[in-house]
């Protein structure tokens, strides 16, 4: 069984790595969070300001020493500049099944960035975490995350009707799950997850 470190383990593609936020991420994060249009399907508003963008780093951390919510940076392995960021949430290792979440600065959007982010982070769930099953929950309107998600496999299994309330608006989800083998028999040109760094403490 995987077990978890002090900190998330570095897991690299072949443009991009996912990392821990650090704090010097605190600016790159406002230009994520406090954009609208990043965060109009998002289950928060827009953060609005740098001390937000601050907690949202130290929540990131808490959340990982309680083994809630595995949050990683998506980084450009070129320039190291942050390009956004992806999550592991809901882990429930008796069922091995977990929720993938991920989100992007908007002007690295259509660049195929999430794609990869999400190919690495799905080689770590099935590869190292022994998953069984990945899910997603998407709001019927974010047209770009769901085509991302579909084209690793992902299918809509229903609509979960008025679940989200966000900014006085009620929206409804979709759900989508991916299983191992269907990951298996379709991401053949996937690339190698690696991870590094050292394992102490369970999830």
């Amino acid at each position: 069984m995987y077990t978890w470190g002090n900190e998330l383990p570095r897991l690299q593609g072949q443009r991009i790595e996912l990392r821990s936020l650090v704090d010097g991420d605190a600016p790159a994060l406002l230009a994520i969070f406090g954009d609208s249009e990043v965060t109009k399907y998002w289950a928060s508003p827009s953060i609005p300001d740098l001390a937000a963008a601050k907690r949202l780093i130290g929540e990131a951390y808490d959340k990982f020493a309680r083994r809630q919510l595995f949050k990683w940076g998506v980084a450009s392995l070129e320039t190291g500049t942050l390009l956004g960021t992806c999550s592991l949430g809901n882990v429930v290792l008796a069922h091995r099944h977990a929720e993938v979440g991920f989100v992007l600065r908007r002007d690295m959007w259509g660049q195929g960035f999430a794609t990869e982010a999400l190919r690495v982070l799905l080689a770590f769930c099935f590869e190292k975490l022994d998953l069984h099953r990945i899910e997603a929950d998407v709001d019927p309107q974010n047209e770009r995350s769901l085509k991302v998600l579909e084209r690793q496999g992902f299918r809509r299994e229903g609509l979960l009707r008025e679940r989200w309330h966000h900014l006085g608006d009620v929206r409804d989800g979709i759900f989508l799950g991916l299983l191992r083998r269907e990951w298996l028999g379709e991401m053949s040109n996937r690339p190698t997850s690696r991870c590094s760094g050292t394992a102490a403490g369970t999830s």
